[in-house]
């Protein structure tokens, strides 16, 4: 059996699954796409092709074999994109929580099904279907919970709104001794420089104290302070616009002192290197054009 525990972003990573880019499909069409980031690069003729995405996510899993990591994949689906994990499920603490998402994406769930097999059935759950959540939204700090969503009452005309408020009450249910906070996202559907399609592409811990922030990513200033107060804003690297747009807060933390970032992320990856940090940088650009990254692509099960 798998016991589950992770309980941050970045204590000593030591199972995790890991996405896959194999077969996975042809270039979809523009009614097909899932979020703006996408759906330009379709348009563009600029869509990543799978040669490239699998050599990025080997890289990612030789960091992995390097720290000697547990990593498990999918089981192949044909034709089909898996690469992005942490949409799927998700570990609080020793629980197992499948997520609701985007009913044409349920398959991916059932391709990691040999890996839920292997956790106490007592600690998978599985919301109610009026409970929207994906992985991307949720961020452990510990006794905290950080989940992003959308507060709009357009919520149902965006596909881009991926966790809504019935999920957060969903989550502070589960864990009542949890401090549980939402963050109202910034969504669009057409401007990807203006979508944090989830939480973790606008903000995330790195470290002990640290974290990568972009202010314009929360629908209320509110937000964006109550993190610069639990932080501190000297512990905080602010992203542009842009650095939003390429990933930047969407890296991965192996340990507390070791990230895996993508390799054109200048500023990040110097900044991280002045904290002390050890930064493990791989190629990852091209699946950045599906709007996810490092964070993204991994679904991690044990740490210490």
């Amino acid at each position: 059996m798998l016991q589950l525990n992770v309980k941050n972003e970045t204590s000593r990573l030591r199972a995790v699954v890991l996405g896959s880019a194999l077969n996975n499909g042809s270039t979809p069409t523009a009614e097909e796409a899932y979020d703006p980031k996408s759906l330009e690069h379709i348009l563009a003729g600029t869509y990543p092709v799978e040669s490239d995405m699998v050599n990025e996510m080997e890289a990612f899993n030789k960091v992995f074999q390097k720290y000697d990591v547990k990593v498990f994949r999918p089981e192949m689906i044909e034709n089909y994109n898996q690469i992005f994990t942490r949409d799927i499920g998700f570990v609080i603490d020793d629980t197992f929580v499948k997520a609701n998402i985007l009913p044409d994406r349920e398959r991916e769930l059932d391709a990691i099904q040999y890996v839920i097999d292997q956790i106490n059935p007592a600690k998978v759950v599985r919301p109610p279907d009026d409970v929207h959540i994906e992985g991307g939204d949720v961020m452990l700090w510990n006794d905290y919970i950080f989940i992003g969503t959308y507060k709009g009452s357009d919520y149902k005309d965006y596909i881009t709104a991926r966790t809504n408020m019935q999920g957060v009450q969903y989550i502070k249910d589960l864990f009542p001794n949890k401090i549980v906070k939402e963050f109202d996202l910034v969504k669009s559907k057409l401007e990807a420089r203006d979508n944090a399609l989830h939480l973790d592409c606008c903000f995330q811990p790195v470290g002990k104290n640290k974290g990568i922030i972009y202010k314009s990513g929360f629908r209320e200033e509110a937000d964006y302070v109550y993190l610069v107060k639990l932080f501190g804003k000297e512990n905080l690297f602010q992203i542009t616009r842009d650095e939003m747009y390429h990933m930047n807060s969407n890296v991965f933390s192996i340990d507390e002192n070791v990230v895996v970032s993508e390799k054109n992320f200048t500023r990040l990856n110097n900044w991280l290197r002045e904290n002390g940090f050890t930064v493990e940088e791989i190629p990852y650009a091209e699946i950045a054009k599906q709007e996810g990254l490092l964070r993204c692509s991994t679904l991690p099960l044990i740490r210490d």
